[in-house]
């Protein structure tokens, strides 16, 4: 099976590495149509603006809202296409290291518990995690895609904030909690 998958990420990295490569010349091109550095009205740069440009519209809109300029919209799509790759490796190794975790707690006796409270205890710093992000790029907490995370950690949140002195606009009760959920997970397990 662990042959199966080393294949399989083998796959996975190159078909991502392309995708990114081919993003990058879209991205450079369509920078290129976008500055005026390439003649407006030549085929490549009404190519782009009739093909390349509509895919890139949500990326734009975003970035015309958040004060950027429209001409930065291909290199966004570029971090966005290699930031979902990473992402989309690092589930794929989670998913794996999950199973194995299960593979090894349904064999042996009395470590199935032990990592069921492992994976309930990593999937609250997942959601604290995603809160902090979130927070970060300005996602609305009314979010379908964030609501969960301040459903999981505002009860543990909360107090930390009552007890903990002002840092001013900086709000420290996260990395407090992140670091009380590892703490607890060790004595629980212990």
């Amino acid at each position: 099976m662990e042959s199966g998958y080393v294949g399989l990420m083998v796959v996975v990295k190159q078909v991502l590495f392309y995708a990114a490569a081919a993003a990058a010349a879209v991205a450079l091109i369509d920078w290129l149509a976008r500055t005026r550095r390439i003649s407006p009205f030549g085929p490549v740069a009404q190519f782009m603006r009739k093909v390349v440009d509509p895919l890139m519209l949500p990326v734009e809109r975003r970035i015309v809202r958040a004060g950027g300029q429209p001409s930065s919209a291909p290199w966004w799509t570029l971090v966005f296409v290699v930031v979902g790759g990473l992402v989309l490796l690092t589930a794929l190794d989670f998913l794996r290291g999950s199973l194995n975790q299960l593979r090894y707690g349904l064999s042996t006796p009395g470590e199935l518990w032990k990592i069921l409270v492992s994976w309930a205890f990593s999937f609250l710093r997942l959601a604290l995690i995603v809160r902090v992000v979130s927070t970060w790029v300005q996602i609305s907490p009314y979010s379908k895609w964030i609501r969960w995370t301040y459903t999981m950690t505002e009860w543990m949140l909360a107090p930390l904030r009552r007890l903990l002195p002002n840092f001013g606009p900086m709000d420290v009760s996260p990395l407090i909690a992140f670091l009380l959920i590892g703490l607890v997970e060790r004595m629980i397990l212990r």
